[in-house]
C-alpha cells in the first residue's frame, strides 16, 4: 500500500496548496463567495459536476448497483436530470440576479420579508449536507489508513475546512476542478472497465445474476418517483448549487456549462450502477451494499491505480463537503447573522466598517468546526441526508419556483408555504418515520396549497417590487458590490 499512500498524501497536500493559492485571489466578498462571478465554461462545468457528485453518488451509487443492478443508477440519474432542468430553464435568470443566496432572491421577489425564515431552513439543509459528507470520510480513511472513525472525520474534515477558510470559493473551485479530473480518471476510465473485465464481461454478468438486475425499473416506480421529488427538485433550489451558478461569468455559461455537467452526471450514474453490478458477481455475499466500492478497489485494482481510485472517492466526498460548507457559512452570515445584527443594532450595523472577507472566513471556520463535531456525534448518513432534503424541498421548493414562475405569489403566501411545508414534513417524519415517502409527498402538497391560497387571499406584490425584480432578471441591475449612490440630503 506504500505507493497508494504516497498518491493519497500528494493529493491531500495539493488540496491544501490550492487553498493557499486561492487565498491570494480572494480579496473581496464577490471573489471569496462566488469566485468573482467569472468562471468560464470548462471550469464551471467541471466544478458543478464535482459538487453534485459526492460520496452518495460514488460510494452510494455503486452500493445501489450492487443491491439493484442497473436500476441502481436512478438516484444519480435524478440528480443529473435536476441539474439539466436547472441549467436549461432557470440558471440564466438566476445568474443575472447577481445575489449571493437563495434568501436574497426571495427578498428581491417578494419585497424583503421572506429571507430570515427561508435562511434558517436553508442553513439547516446545508449544515446537514455538510455533516453527511464529512461522515463519509470515516469509511474512506478506514480503508486507506485503518484509523478509527473519529480520527478519520477530524482528518478529512480539517483539510476541507482549511482550504475552504483560506481561499473561499476560489480555493474550492480550484480543488473541485482537480477533484473532477481525479474522479473522471479514477471512476470512469479505470474502475469501470477493470470491474467489468474482472467480472467476466457483460455476458458473464448476465449469466450470473437474476434478470431483474438488468431491468431499468427494477428499483421500483415509487422509489424513482421519490428520488425525482427529493433530488431532482432539490437540485433546483439548493444554496450549494445556486452558489455555483453565481460563479458563472455569463448566463450562457451557466446554461450550457451546467447542461454539460448534467450530462456528465448521467454517464457517472450508469458507470456506478455497472460497477456495483460487477461487484455483485465477484462478491455476492457482502455484509452491506455500501462496502462494494471499497471491496472491489481494495481487492481487484493494482498498486498505484488503487490509490488513484481511492483518491477519486475522497475527491467526491471533499467536493460536496466543501460546497456545502461554504453554502452553510454564507447563509449563516449573510441571511441570519447580518439580519439579526441589523435588528438588534440597526444604526451601528449600518455604519460599522468591517472586512467582509474576514467575516465570511470566520463563519466558514466556525461552521466547519460545528460540522466536524456533529459528524462525530451522528452516525446514520441516510437519515441525516433525508431530513436535509425533506426540509429543503418541502419548505422552499414551492415559494422559490412560485416566485420565478407566478407573478401573483405574495410574501405572505411565500412565508405560509415555507412554514406549512416545513412543519408538515417534520410532523410527518415523526409520524411515518424519517425514511418514509409520505412526508415529502404530503409536505409538498401542503406547502403548495398554503402558498396559493394565502397569495390569492392577500394583496398582490407591490408594483415597484415586481419592476425591480424584472430589472434584475433582465440583467440590468447594478452589481451588488458596487459603491452605493449617496442619498439626497
Amino acid at each position: 500500500m506504500a505507493v497508494d499512500y504516497i498518491v493519497i498524501v500528494v493529493y491531500l497536500g495539493g488540496m491544501l496548496a490550492m487553498g493557499w493559492w486561492g487565498m491570494r485571489r480572494a480579496k473581496s466578498k464577490s471573489e471569496f463567495l462566488v469566485a468573482g462571478r467569472r468562471l468560464g465554461p470548462a471550469m464551471y462545468s467541471g466544478t458543478m459536476a464535482a459538487i453534485v457528485l459526492g460520496g452518495a453518488s460514488t460510494i452510494g451509487g455503486v452500493g445501489l448497483g450492487y443491491q439493484y443492478g442497473l436500476s441502481g443508477a436512478w438516484l444519480v440519474l435524478t440528480i443529473g436530470f435536476g441539474l439539466l432542468a436547472l441549467s436549461i430553464f432557470f440558471s440564466a435568470r438566476i445568474s443575472r440576479l447577481k445575489v449571493y443566496t437563495v434568501s436574497e432572491m426571495l427578498d428581491l421577489r417578494y419585497g424583503g420579508r421572506a429571507g430570515v425564515i427561508s435562511g434558517v431552513v436553508m442553513w439547516a439543509y446545508t449544515l446537514m449536507l455538510a455533516v453527511t459528507s464529512t461522515i463519509a470520510y470515516a469509511t474512506i480513511f478506514n480503508v486507506l489508513f485503518d484509523v478509527n472513525r473519529t480520527l478519520a472525520i477530524v482528518l478529512g474534515g480539517s483539510i476541507v475546512v482549511a482550504y475552504s477558510t483560506l481561499g473561499g470559493m476560489w480555493s474550492i473551485t480550484l480543488t473541485d476542478m482537480v477533484q473532477f479530473v481525479v474522479k473522471t480518471i479514477g471512476v470512469l476510465l479505470l474502475l469501470l472497465p477493470i470491474a467489468v473485465v474482472k467480472a467476466g464481461g457483460f455476458a458473464e454478468m448476465k449469466a450470473q445474476l437474476p434478470t431483474e438486475y438488468f431491468d431499468p425499473l427494477g428499483i421500483g416506480g415509487e422509489t424513482i418517483f421519490t428520488y425525482v421529488l427529493i433530488y431532482s427538485f432539490g437540485m433546483l433550489i439548493g444554496q450549494d448549487i445556486w452558489q455555483r451558478v453565481f460563479t458563472a461569468r455569463s448566463d450562457k455559461t451557466a446554461k450550457w456549462g451546467g447542461a454539460i455537467a448534467g450530462t456528465y452526471c448521467l454517464a457517472y450514474a450508469i458507470a456506478g450502477a455497472v460497477i456495483g453490478t460487477a461487484a455483485k458477481v465477484m462478491y455476492p455475499d457482502l455484509a452491506s451494499p455500501d462496502d462494494a466500492f471499497a471491496t472491489i478497489v481494495k481487492d481487484e485494482l493494482p498498486m498505484g491505480v488503487r490509490g488513484l481510485v481511492l483518491a477519486a472517492a475522497l475527491a467526491a466526498v471533499m467536493s460536496t463537503s466543501s460546497g456545502a460548507l461554504i453554502a452553510c457559512a454564507t447563509v449563516a452570515n449573510n441571511d441570519i447573522w447580518s439580519r439579526l445584527r441589523g435588528l438588534v443594532r440597526p444604526q451601528a450595523a449600518a455604519g460599522e466598517p468591517h472586512d467582509e472577507v474576514k467575516g465570511n472566513r470566520v463563519f466558514i471556520l466556525v461552521m466547519g468546526v460545528a460540522v466536524i463535531l456533529a459528524a462525530i456525534a451522528l452516525n446514520n448518513v441516510v437519515e441525516a441526508l433525508t431530513v436535509a432534503y425533506n426540509l429543503l424541498v418541502g419548505g422552499l421548493l414551492v415559494p422559490i419556483l412560485g416566485g420565478l414562475l407566478w407573478k401573483r405569489g405574495t410574501v405572505q403566501g411565500a412565508l405560509a408555504g415555507v412554514a406549512v411545508g416545513g412543519v408538515s414534513v417534520v410532523v410527518l417524519m415523526a409520524t411515518f418515520g424519517i425514511l418514509a415517502n409520505e412526508p415529502i409527498y404530503y409536505g409538498l402538497l401542503a406547502s403548495l396549497a398554503a402558498y396559493v391560497i394565502v397569495s390569492l387571499a392577500t394583496p398582490p406584490t407591490d408594483a415597484a417590487v415586481l419592476a425591480a425584480w424584472r430589472e434584475r432578471l433582465a440583467g440590468r441591475a447594478p452589481e451588488p458590490d458596487a459603491e452605493p449612490v449617496p442619498a439626497p440630503q
